[in-house]
């Protein structure tokens, strides 16, 4: 029973020393991020566009790939059920709500933290090693200011663009399947989505990928500047990041979707 109790205390400390940790990266960055535009050139502008490039357009491959595959996957699943009641013209409307609300943000969330939110965290892990960040701070710059911000509003701004390309890959995946597949015709499926969507799907999507890409930004950062030691210890933090992104993403969705099915 000591023990037990040992390793509960030990382990309620860590969790709040985390969430202290992140807290205080949270506000710091938010703080640098209101400051940035009084501060002229030091806004690091071209940083942040580098990185919204890194972050956006060099992730539509793999994403816009993997979109078309779950459109597709979804109209073969979604016509497997409906075919018994004669009612497949209705796939459109599960693959555009289905993409919407909740598919594509998701899918775009977790292929970008294993493709972008592991990168921050091993580039600032390896700074770390070296003592670059150290180094940043002898020279008196903010590293909060110069590595954090314009990879956070690169984040921010590169998950929901990337998000809706990524919704208008996946119902074209559902159109070709329900068409050439199927055999609904191609503008009933169209009039059945134009006629399922609303506005609202879209805001649920587009707000659930901005809380996405807060969170693989500040996973990331965080893992990174907790690294201590070699080489191993910078792969450690960037497997740690990137499960620790998905779930996080997860229990964003989750938070979202209870919270939009009850308002």
């Amino acid at each position: 029973m000591t023990r037990l109790a040992g390793a509960v205390g030990r382990w309620t400390l860590d969790l709040l020393q985390a969430g202290l940790r992140v807290s205080s990266l949270m506000v710091d960055t938010l703080a640098a991020v209101a400051a940035t535009p009084f501060r002229g050139r030091s806004a690091r502008g071209r940083a942040a566009v580098e990185s919204f490039a890194e972050f956006g357009s060099r992730s539509l491959p793999i994403v816009g790939m993997i979109s078309l595959l779950v459109g597709v996957i979804i109209a073969l699943q979604s016509s497997y059920t409906l075919e018994r009641w004669g009612a497949q013209r209705f796939i459109a409307t599960l693959v555009a709500v289905s993409a919407l609300r909740e598919m594509a943000p998701l899918m775009t969330a977790i292929l970008i933290t294993g493709r972008s939110g592991s990168a921050i965290t091993a580039e600032i892990g390896t700074m770390q090693v070296n003592e670059e960040i150290d180094a940043l701070e002898v020279m008196g710059i903010d590293p909060i200011r110069y590595l954090v911000v314009p990879r956070f509003v690169a984040m921010v701004l590169a998950v929901p663009a990337v998000t809706v390309v990524s919704m208008f890959i996946m119902v074209a995946g559902g159109l070709f399947t329900s068409v050439w597949v199927v055999g609904v015709p191609g503008g009933v499926y169209l009039d059945q989505t134009v006629q399922s969507l609303v506005a609202r799907d879209l805001v649920i999507g587009l707000t659930k990928s901005v809380f996405f890409g807060v969170a693989i930004c500040w996973v990331g950062v965080y893992r990174g500047f907790q690294v201590r030691g070699g080489a191993g210890e910078v792969g450690r933090a960037t497997t740690s990041s990137v499960v620790t992104s998905i779930f996080l993403v997860i229990l964003i969705d989750l938070v979202f979707t209870v919270f939009f099915y009850f308002v």
